[in-house]
């Protein structure tokens, strides 16, 4: 027994040795120090050679122990095979259930759980299975004391059981499994309770001890979804000591990199929206947004770990009015001060009494600049929010270049000037770099589109991913397509399956290679880095240049960031909603923009890849080889559908497989010449005929799948099990996404659109090329305020306000009904010391004076009970603007004979790429018809199995090309399906994470980011001005609604 102890005693210390690196760091030696710097930065190379060392001395040992004990080598490996298979099972589960363990400690550290699902679950460990263990030996005793006397000892017992007397061989496992642990915890010299107790003794202190040793981890400051590297001194862990080596393991504080403290220094979030003709509904999602952000984050609060600023960049916000010396803004400009100006009245009201006269609106500025003009609102709870309207006379106009002022202005101005202005004063530049590095890499910007509607929970979720990682230039969240009609519902379940698997899979093989600019997060540091912003700002000169730069500008800045060593990523708890194309000529048209766009830039990472993977640990050769083959497949996506549809023909007419594939392959030969002749808009109603017509033929083809099964008696064909997997993984995704679940029936409209959405969308795209307009919201005539827009606002009150507080304005007519109309208590009201000719000929002065006053002016009566106060920004601040105006803002000059070349260029590109998508396509085409023609002798037999799998003595026959393309798509599949599982889990940890500690930090309820529909539903339940509502949305349920009530 001594000797046993002092063995424990001996093995336990050189065991310990393994965490000498934590506990080094209590002894503040810098030789430690510097010995623990050059392990991690080898800390590969030290496991490797590590684990060698161990299987060398594990061997010598046995080599050893075998023949000094007096033993052959036979004892050793002549093991029964029933004993093997024990040990193999014993083993495997050791392995799998360690690695479970060590992977749901680093889950429970990362959401926050780690007292409760990692410290008392360790601790507990040991005991519990002590007690699992000795439990059944002391039940067994008993059982066998009982008919033996009350003088059976367990010292015989162990006795009896060491060697093997009365005991009975025909038993179960369990009762063997019992026997293997009493022998082990009854040894042959263990005869008296003296040495048990002391034996119980050790273990019950060397227990206490280690409480005592990890007893730290308990008082851990974690930070969300917290790196694994942070958390641990080494990446590994000792199978035969799980509980002990993870919690000895664990830092006594978590370790982040010197020369970066992101994760606790407050960030600064610009959120900068472009506009250009959304409507009022659109402007006032994205403005109640903001508002929502401020009262979430206002700007002096006690918890300042970020602060918020908001910038608007409206395009084109100017127009010429008849007899006026200055220009005017335009219509949309009117409705975005309106929108702020209703918003604001409502987020300003604390206290939500009816019977209390609302707080006079602030006073806020409106500013002449170089660039057009701007307004600065500060916002209720202190954040500033910006809005800049541009003259495209005077600034160069279009969404890119909106992005380069807010770059410019935020990184440029904003964020350097000081820095220059200190060392003109003579302070240290080193120590000045260095500060102003950390800004920016703590400076973060937003970019969002007109009609973006989203929760600052998930703007939060974003800024987690760039705080948690350096790396991370940019972070994109879930975009919903809302709207209505059958366009609206096929995005809905297109944007769906994208986010699910495409982007999914991007984020965990590689990177995201498009952040989208309706919703991204992105660092001020990746921006500001070589080769990006100063790149972002060239102007288009050659063909292709229109089509990467301009059509998908925000694709083209993830390249250059990619390129340049950063990273992209994704979240998928992070949602935002933007309004989709509900027109089939506008969808077209947005996708003739970024159909090509997104061809040019991939093709430009591609070329690049060699030295893109040298730059960017991300981006890996296998990642571009799954690009190359997802590429690939989009090319060959017209043949595709070609072959499919050729394949329904063939079976419902019973016709040649080769007439079947001409038939299929004429229609859209012909609309690609047609698209060649007619014009844009009769290409695309000729599109959405041949839509319809492809849609019933889609069905038909749905229904000849199943068709070909049944006749064949069998699934077990390659493009059965393909179809039956194609499904079954859609609806499997989908479960995982519980909430998005309901989109699976969109599937269907999605199915029998496949044709129009990959074959005529893609020659439409093509054929169009040159057309490098912006294709949506291209009309300059301000759309039509909904009929209901009073309604609206009042809906709106309900939104943002914890009670309804509007006057209800109701006057009952003759017949006792309610009227529809609704008047607002902060509109304008008729003086009634006026006479009514007297009210007329003053709105007949405001109307005539309108074609007098500049746009200042025009803001300011529009905005009546919100003052706007004129002012004029400083010298610095405009020579700011006026030089960056002439470096990269300046209107581009007219130049009809650069513009015929950069014409005639484009139709060139277009017919290049034409070309060649048509050779890949007729091409495969051509393989296919050829392998038809030429018959079974070149094709891949394969045996045929019915149902139960049994094999018959038919066989299928398969033409090579069309297996090798149907294994390469499904492997692509299968390959973002396994993406979208490990995505889904490490976002569900992430969320969490956020729930828990993000609701103690501002001391909110679950409930209080709830989405506007279910506050609605809560609040107006209880609320006593329900009939309003009820005469807002249906006056007719008035009576029904009394009926309901108790009196």
């Amino acid at each position: 027994m001594n000797v046993w102890i002092g063995l424990a005693i001996v093995g336990t210390i050189f065991v310990s040795l393994n965490w000498w690196e934590n506990y080094s760091t209590l002894f503040k030696s810098s030789f430690l120090d510097s010995i623990c710097e050059d392990i991690a930065r080898s800390r590969n190379v030290v496991s490797i050679l590590s684990s060698l060392v161990r299987i060398l001395v594990t061997a010598a040992v046995v080599g050893a122990y075998v023949p000094l004990s007096g033993r052959v080598w036979s004892s050793v490996t002549s093991v029964p095979g029933d004993v093997g298979l024990v040990i193999l099972i014993l083993v495997t589960i050791q392995i799998v259930s360690s690695a479970l363990c060590h992977w749901f400690v680093v889950v429970a550290c990362k959401m926050h759980a780690m007292r409760r699902s990692f410290l008392l679950p360790m601790y507990l460990a040991s005991l519990g299975v002590l007690a699992a263990f000795v439990a059944p030996v002391i039940i067994f005793f008993q059982n066998s004391s009982d008919p033996r006397g009350a003088n059976y000892t367990i010292t015989e017992y162990c006795q009896d059981i060491t060697y093997g007397r009365g005991l009975s061989s025909d038993t179960v496992w369990f009762e063997r499994l019992v026997r293997d642990i009493t022998h082990t915890l009854c040894p042959q010299d263990m005869t008296n309770l003296t040495e048990m107790g002391l034996l119980g003794g050790s273990a019950l202190c060397w227990w206490l001890g280690w409480i005592l040793c990890t007893m730290y981890i308990w008082f851990l400051q974690l930070q969300r979804i917290e790196r694994t590297q942070n958390l641990f001194v080494r990446r590994m862990y000792e199978g035969a000591f799980l509980e002990q080596s993870i919690l000895l393991n664990t830092r006594f504080e978590i370790q982040r990199k010197k020369e970066c403290h992101r994760q606790t220094d407050p960030v600064t979030v610009y959120l900068c929206a472009t506009m250009w003709h959304e409507n009022y509904d659109e402007m006032m999602k994205m403005i109640i947004s903001m508002f929502r952000l401020d009262k979430y984050r206002p700007r002096n609060n006690s918890n300042d770990d970020v602060s918020f600023e908001s910038h608007i960049y409206f395009d084109d916000a100017f127009k010429d009015v008849k007899g006026s010396k200055e220009r005017h803004v335009n219509e949309y400009a009117e409705d975005l001060v309106d929108v702020i100006r209703v918003v604001y009245n409502i987020f300003n009201e604390e206290d939500s009494c009816i019977f209390k006269e609302s707080p006079p609106l602030p006073c806020q500025r409106i500013l002449h600049t170089p660039y057009g003009g701007r307004l600065e609102y500060t916002l209720p709870k202190g954040n500033l929010l910006m809005v800049h309207f541009k003259d495209k006379l005077l600034i160069r106009h279009k969404k890119r270049w909106s992005q380069i002022m807010y770059l410019y202005y935020i990184l440029g101005w904003r964020l350097t000037r000081k820095y220059f202005k200190k060392f003109d004063q003579g302070e240290d530049e080193s120590e000045l770099k260095k500060k102003m590095m950390k800004e920016k890499d703590n400076t973060y910007l937003l970019a969002l589109d007109g009609d973006t509607d989203f929760q600052p929970s998930a703007v939060m979720l974003l800024i987690d991913r760039l705080k948690r990682y350096p790396r991370v230039a940019a972070a994109c969240g879930r975009i919903h397509p809302t709207g209505t009609g059958p366009m609206v519902w096929y995005q809905k379940f297109e944007y769906a399956v994208g986010h699910w698997l495409q982007k999914t899979a991007e984020h965990v093989f590689g990177s995201v290679l498009c952040s989208p600019g309706c919703f991204s997060l992105f660092r001020g540091a990746a921006l500001a880095d070589d080769n990006v912003m100063k790149r972002y700002t060239t102007k288009a000169t050659e063909a292709s240049h229109y089509i990467q730069y301009d059509q998908g500008e925000d694709r083209w800045l993830c390249t250059l960031l990619l390129q340049q060593g950063w990273r992209v990523e994704y979240n998928a708890a992070s949602d935002a909603y933007t309004n989709a194309p509900q027109d089939f000529k506008e969808f077209y048209n947005q996708r003739r923009r970024w159909g090509p766009s997104t061809m040019a830039n991939t093709i430009d990472l591609l070329g690049s890849g060699s030295l893109t993977s040298q730059r960017n640990s991300s981006i890996s050769k296998p990642f571009i080889l799954y690009q190359i083959l997802s590429m690939a497949a989009s090319i060959l996506g017209p043949a595709t559908i070609c072959l499919m549809i050729s394949g329904s023909l063939s079976f419902i007419l019973d016709i040649n497989p080769n007439v079947a594939l001409v038939l299929a392959t004429v229609p859209p030969v012909v609309y690609l010449f047609v698209c060649f002749k007619l014009k844009s808009d009769t290409q695309i109603a000729i599109a959405a005929v041949m839509s319809v017509l492809y849609a019933f033929l889609m069905i038909g083809t749905a229904l000849s799948i199943i068709g070909a099964m049944v006749e064949q008696q069998t699934i077990w064909t390659p493009s059965g099990l393909f179809i039956i997997g194609l499904v079954l993984m859609n609806i499997i995704t989908a479960a995982f996404h519980p909430k998005e679940f309901h989109l699976v029936v969109y599937g269907l409209l999605y199915f029998i659109s496949i044709p129009s959405g990959y074959l005529l969308l893609t020659i439409y795209s093509m054929v169009n090329m040159n057309n490098v307009s912006w294709g949506t919201r291209e009309t300059g005539v301000q759309v039509a305020a909904p009929p209901t827009k009073a309604i609206a606002q009042r809906i709106l009150q309900a939104k943002c306000c914890k009670f309804l507080c509007w006057d209800s304005g109701k006057v009952a007519d003759q017949n006792g009904q309610v009227p529809e109309t609704v008047v607002l208590a902060n509109e304008p009201k008729v003086n009634p010391n006026l006479t009514s000719e007297d009210n007329n000929r003053n709105v007949e002065f405001r109307s005539h004076q309108s074609t007098e006053q500049n746009w200042v002016t025009q803001l300011q009566n529009k905005s009546y009970d919100f003052p706007l106060n004129e002012d004029f920004l400083g010298k610095g601040e405009e020579d700011f603007w006026r030089e960056l105006q002439k470096l990269y803002l300046e209107p581009l000059a007219e130049d009809k004979e650069k513009q015929k070349k950069i014409t005639n260029d484009l139709k060139e590109l277009r017919n290049k790429v034409t070309f060649i998508f048509f050779i890949c396509n007729a091409m495969w085409l051509v393989a296919t018809f050829t392998l038809q023609a030429i018959g079974s002798s070149v094709t891949i037999r394969i045996p045929k199995s019915n149902l139960n799998l049994t094999q018959t003595r038919e066989y299928l026959f398969i033409d090579p090309i069309g297996l090798m393309f149907l294994l390469g798509f499904a492997s692509l599949l299968l390959i973002q399906f396994f993406a979208m599982f490990y995505h889904r889990i490490y976002t569900l940890i992430h969320f969490v994470a956020f729930v828990n500690t993000e609701s103690k930090t501002e001391g909110r309820q679950p409930g209080d980011d709830m989405q506007i529909p279910d506050m609605l539903e809560k609040e107006l339940k209880y609320d006593k001005f329900f009939d309003t509502f009820l005469s807002i949305e249906n006056p007719a349920a008035i009576q029904q609604h009394n009926q309901e009530t108790p009196v």
